[in-house]
């Protein structure tokens, strides 16, 4: 049964001699999450893990409890065990937890209940935010400034040959998982084949290495060729135990047929791309390549930075208004142009401000003369969009004035968030898995992040 909130207990008042309270800070922020809207879209989706979850049961973790939880392992940048760990050894978090005396769940069981928030909670949660910071006067969402960033999965780095291993190895233990549920006895199936295929990996690696000799550069395709014999046997392996459950009617098997059919899907397309690059010479493009079986959404990006040429996982945008607060978070397909973000940018600022932005900036790759036109459509007063490539003359003295330099000067500001979201809020490597994970991981950094900036707004704002 669903529960909303644990019988009250102020730890405080039952160890007055130790003087505990909030710091300002995290007292703000408390008084933040008594949102009832913010708690009702987590109770929302916490009240979809059962048909009767609300009703029926043993009394869960409370909401409240669960949301903070959320919100100080985001906010300190912990993982869930380190989160029941130190919320479990203070006294201070266990009453902004509002735990009182009942135990820290398990990180498990946290876990269990934060992968039941969906991708557009995220996003209303955010506007949530932003309507809260627009009450308390930490933004009044008059300038905008929009930049991109890309947000790590999970990841080795891709090699054909690395790749092949894994969706081996994965293949393998669903195999003899299978097996168990089949025949009820386990089979070591596949081992000899598994160590075979770790052994090619090894030397296939040797050869592209600096001090690699001619010789053994020259024995990598027959090394990848007995690779892609060693794979296509695990496949044909676990297509005839996919087969063989397919035929069965029990529900235990099913999610077993599943998760075999879901792997040798992307083994497939990993030794096709391996085929065509390796063997055929044929260049593939990066749209088209799988970089991960663990994570196969995770895309190739390359932004022109010279000490990252390639990086692997999600391209995000970002808006950032006035007051350091992140409006709006997208993460978008492959390596789509920035360009194509700003007029959604615009679109949201106005509904959630109800007008255009006074001052509206971002870098070069925003721009556009589809996206300066809309700009200029809005009557907005200061735009700072540099175009690419030589300017002309007219172009040249917008770009010198002063006006335009103020406000370019003021984007930069976005980059310094951007530095503080990936090293404070966890936004340089990705812990969640699949697309929706990804969704939910970079927007509780946000909105760790966005609580943070009201509470020190508000603190600041009370002591001038």
């Amino acid at each position: 049964m669903l529960r909303d909130r644990s019988k009250p207990v102020d730890l405080f008042a039952l160890v007055p001699a130790l003087e505990l309270r909030f710091e300002p800070e995290l007292a703000e922020l408390d008084q933040l999450l008594e949102d009832d809207q913010i708690f009702q879209q987590i109770k929302t989706d916490l009240s979809r893990r059962r048909p009767h979850t609300t009703e029926t049961g043993r009394p869960s973790t409370p909401v409240e409890v669960i949301l903070r939880l959320l919100v100080v392992q985001h906010l300190y940048a912990w993982s869930y065990a380190q989160t029941e760990h130190f919320v479990g050894d203070s006294l201070v978090l266990r009453q902004f937890c509002r735990l009182g005396l009942d135990p820290v769940p398990h990180h498990t069981t946290l876990m269990r209940w934060a992968n039941l928030l969906q991708p557009e909670t995220m996003h209303r949660l955010l506007d949530r935010v932003t309507q809260l910071a627009r009450s308390l006067k930490v933004t009044r969402g008059r300038k905008l400034r929009i930049d991109s960033t890309v947000v790590s999965t999970a990841i080795h780095y891709p090699t054909d040959s690395t790749l092949m291993f894994d969706g081996m190895r994965v293949l393998t233990r669903l195999v003899q998982r299978a097996t168990v549920a089949l025949t009820g006895r386990r089979r070591r199936s596949g081992v000899l084949r598994m160590r075979e295929a770790k052994d090619l990996v090894r030397r296939i690696e040797a050869t592209t290495a600096v001090h690699a000799s001619r010789a053994g550069r020259a024995e990598r395709p027959t090394l990848y060729r007995r690779l892609l014999a060693v794979a296509q046997a695990s496949l044909g392996q676990a297509e005839r135990v996919r087969q063989t459950l397919a035929a069965r009617s029990e529900a235990s098997v099913q999610p077993l047929c599943s998760a075999l059919e879901h792997m040798a899907v992307l083994v497939h397309q990993v030794i096709d791309q391996t085929q065509r690059r390796v063997l055929d010479g044929q260049r593939v493009p990066a749209s088209a390549k799988l970089v991960s079986v663990f994570e196969p959404h995770t895309a190739i990006i390359r932004r022109g930075k010279a000490h990252l040429p390639v990086e692997f996982g999600r391209k995000i945008v970002l808006d950032e208004v006035d007051g350091g607060l992140i409006t709006r978070f997208g993460v978008l397909a492959g390596n789509a142009p920035d360009a194509r973000e700003l007029p959604t940018s615009l679109a949201q600022h106005q509904a959630r401000f109800g007008q255009a932005p006074a001052v509206l900036t971002a870098d070069r790759g925003f721009f556009s003369r589809a996206n300066k036109r809309l700009a200029d459509d809005l009557r907005i007063g200061s735009v700072a969009l540099p175009r690419q490539g030589p300017l002309s003359a007219k172009d040249q003295q917008v770009r010198d004035s002063a006006a335009f330099r103020r406000t370019y000067r003021w984007r930069a500001g976005i980059e310094g968030r951007i530095s503080v979201l990936k090293r404070r809020f966890g936004l340089a490597r990705c812990r969640y898995h699949g697309e929706a994970g990804m969704e939910r991981w970079v927007g509780w950094g946000v909105l760790a992040h966005n609580l943070r900036q009201i509470s020190r707004a508000v603190v600041a704002g009370s002591t001038r």
